[in-house]
């Protein structure tokens, strides 16, 4: 027998007698306690992938980010979810090393305004470790925005090149989820659809009915355009429209109120994109209800609290109980932990207390007033719920600043996009990462997610498949039209 590598039979060889001498090894460690060996050709396969297939890498992540688990209470409270997490982080360090190694990166991408938004937010949240009330706690923070940012805005937009790749992005982070909404659709009807267990059958998938329903509540609006894409097939779209009831179902029996309304934000903003509606009819109507809502808020205070309808079983009570904030424990526990957020706010207005630093801080700021009985006086029960609140308490005004400008130039950028864009695919996909944006913008006002893969995931990649859908499809267009001149 030879195992010259000269020969593909000595290749063969040779490939053979690694994988026997790895077995052996790995028995050997096994009686001896030590089974991690067994994982080494995992490790082995995946860093394969990421040296040479990045964009398998980045869209396998994408496949497990809805399956992935987070490991809690490890030491200085720092989580992480896995496999995705440190698969995030490799992906970043490769990216890093690769830039700089050929110094190869379109300029266009960093020069667009979406992305000079988005690094303007990323150095504000650095500068703000660095006063930090817990610095290795807001340390983690941006490391892991960074790791959530870097594969999945800077380098999503390189592999949305091939508008192929939007399509896998999209859908392998809906074909998981499905499995995960079957799953918990069927734990939930064996407990009789009741509310509360709607609280915590999603798990281990997903932390609570919020984020999950959330999640669902996204891509709902994203697979009713692919509904309307012209150039797929008939029983495609019988699949889609199959997938489509699923997670309308489970969006209804996560009891998540919060995704209801952010669905019907959506629609709202889908009339708004199909009429045309000029954005100084809709900064009229913005400011009118501003004025409405300052003038009346004694009014509309005393209405509000009158409403006593809690949480139900009853999906219409279960809606009427959205707007009550006077006994309703959920509700005024989100009254407590924002105004513990603008207490924070006004205690340190310039850097914040620290990038994710809330919910380690917030229990002296509570209000006895606003206490429930799913409140702490430890301070252990979350964040700030809220994308708006949270960033406000943490990194002080420009946080929130910078966060509110990169939501402007997202719009700013998508919704004229939508009507320069030529071929009917395009626009559709463009429509589907602002309505899934959207979607998750309502739910922000009352949740926050982005400090999970689960959320940042679709939300960094939506934004990069504008910013790709501007830089790539509309490039190729405008080039069509010159050649035709």
């Amino acid at each position: 027998m030879t195992f010259s590598l000269a020969t593909e039979q000595g290749k063969t060889n040779t490939f053979y007698l690694v994988i026997a001498l790895f077995v052996v090894a790995a028995s050997v460690a096994s009686a001896y306690e030590f089974y991690y060996l067994w994982g080494l050709p995992i490790v082995v396969t995946v860093i394969g992938v990421a040296l040479f297939k990045l964009d398998w890498l980045l869209l396998g992540i994408v496949f497990f980010t809805p399956l992935s688990q987070n490991l809690e209470k490890l030491e200085f409270g720092l989580g992480i979810y896995l496999p995705t997490e440190p698969l995030m982080f490799g992906a970043m360090l490769i990216f890093f090393a690769k830039v700089v190694y050929d110094w190869k990166y379109d300029m266009r991408i960093l020069k667009h305004p979406l992305s000079i938004a988005v690094l303007l937010n990323l150095v504000w949240i650095f500068i703000c470790v660095f006063p930090s009330e817990l610095p290795l706690i807001s340390f983690k923070f941006f490391v892991s925005r960074m790791w959530f940012v870097v594969p999945f805005y800077f380098m999503a937009i390189i592999l949305f090149k091939d508008r192929k790749n939007i399509d896998r992005f999209l859908w392998l982070y809906i074909i998981p989820l499905a499995g995960v909404i079957v799953y918990t659709v069927i734990n939930h009807a064996i407990r009789g659809f009741e509310e509360k267990p709607a609280h915590w059958v999603m798990q281990p998938f997903y932390k609570d009915h919020t984020s999950y329903g959330a999640l669902v509540a996204f891509y709902i609006p994203i697979i009713m355009c692919y509904l309307w894409i012209e150039k797929i097939r008939v029983t495609a779209k019988i699949q889609f429209f199959m997938i489509l009831v699923l997670f309308i179902v489970g969006v209804i029996f996560s009891y998540t109120r919060a995704a209801w309304v952010s669905l019907l934000g959506a629609l709202l903003v889908t009339l708004v994109i199909h009429w045309r509606v000029h954005i100084k009819y809709l900064l009229a109507a913005g400011a009118f209800a501003l004025f409405i809502l300052f003038n009346l808020q004694t009014e509309i205070m005393q209405k509000l609290e009158k409403n006593r309808q809690d949480s139900s079983n009853d999906l219409s009570e279960h809606v009427e109980s959205i707007s009550n904030v006077a006994t309703d424990a959920s509700n005024v526990e989100r009254l407590n932990r924002w105004n513990a957020a603008l207490d924070m706010f006004a205690e340190r207005p310039i850097f914040g207390h620290g990038p994710g630093t809330y919910s380690f801080l917030y229990a002296p700021y509570q209000h006895s007033s606003l206490l429930t009985i799913i409140s702490t006086n430890f301070g252990d029960g979350g964040n700030a719920h809220s994308e708006y609140f949270g960033p406000l308490a943490e990194t002080g005004v420009l946080g929130l600043v910078t966060f509110l400008l990169l939501i402007f130039m997202f719009y700013y950028t998508a919704i004229p996009l939508y009507y320069k864009l030529e071929e009917q695919s395009m626009k559709l996909l463009n429509l589907a990462a602002i309505l899934g944006i959207t979607t998750y913008l309502i739910h922000g006002f009352l949740n926050n997610f982005l400090d999970t893969d689960k959320a940042s995931v679709p939300f960094w990649g939506c934004f990069a498949i504008v910013v790709a859908l501007d830089l790539y499809a509309r490039k190729t267009a405008e080039d069509s039209l010159k050649a035709v001149d």
